[in-house]
């Protein structure tokens, strides 16, 4: 019994000890307390996590607004006029994106024609454009003779000119191709062209759109060579 009270003494005179030496002491003259250690650390040893730098509103809003430069390709010079005026009605239209659409249709025009499809050619041109080709088409029915075209490759499709005539907007598309074509008669002969040979076509094709209109969709309306 005397045993173990002795070594229960020691052991709360060792805890007693640890506690003061802890809790009870003052720091040292460069040592920090132990809960600022603790609570603390050092800004330089922990990782920081940057915030996002917010937009200066107020400065925005106040400096003078000032017209930056805008950099267009695909066109001529002489069509850069018309093209500003149409960003300046439609904020979302985009020159790279209508050249991509503009070669899109000048495919889906011609393969249309070469097949026949009057109703495909309704709806990617307009009245007078689509009674052209329907008149083409007619005739070559009424010939008996049949297309085998192919379109090779789209050189190049570059705006030749632009403009905006509210609330309409047209825009000229200079297309270099390389088709090939053949026109058999109603025995199945070759009477003109030759699928070996690709010839170099040079067309000039004017789609407008009404700029109010929902219909995001731009027309044929004009077709000429180039």
């Amino acid at each position: 019994m005397v045993v173990e009270i002795v070594i229960l003494a020691m052991i709360a005179a060792f805890l007693g000890l640890r506690l003061y030496s802890v809790l009870g002491r003052r720091p040292e003259q460069n040592e920090e307390p132990l809960r600022r250690r603790v609570e603390q650390p050092d800004p330089s040893s922990a990782p920081r996590t940057l915030a996002p730098k917010l937009p200066e509103k107020a400065t925005v809003a106040l400096r003078p607004q000032t017209a930056q430069p805008v950099e267009f390709t695909g066109f001529d010079q002489s069509a850069e006029a018309g093209i500003r005026a149409i960003i300046g009605a439609d904020r979302r239209f985009d020159v790279g994106l209508f050249l991509v659409g503009a070669r899109g249709a000048y495919g889906m025009v011609l393969e249309a024609f070469w097949r026949g499809d009057k109703e495909a050619l309704g709806q990617l041109c307009d009245r007078d454009v689509y009674e052209g080709f329907a008149a083409a088409i007619d005739a070559r029915l009424a010939a008996g003779e049949t297309l085998d075209s192919r379109l090779i490759r789209i050189e190049e499709a570059k705006i030749v000119s632009a403009s905006f005539d509210a609330p309409v907007a047209r825009i000229t598309v200079r297309f270099t191709a390389d088709i090939a074509s053949v026109t058999r008669n109603a025995d199945g002969v070759v009477v003109a062209g030759s699928l070996d040979d690709a010839i170099e076509s040079r067309d000039l094709w004017t789609f407008s759109r009404d700029l109010t209109s929902r219909d995001p969709d731009w027309l044929l309306d004009e077709t000429d060579e180039g």
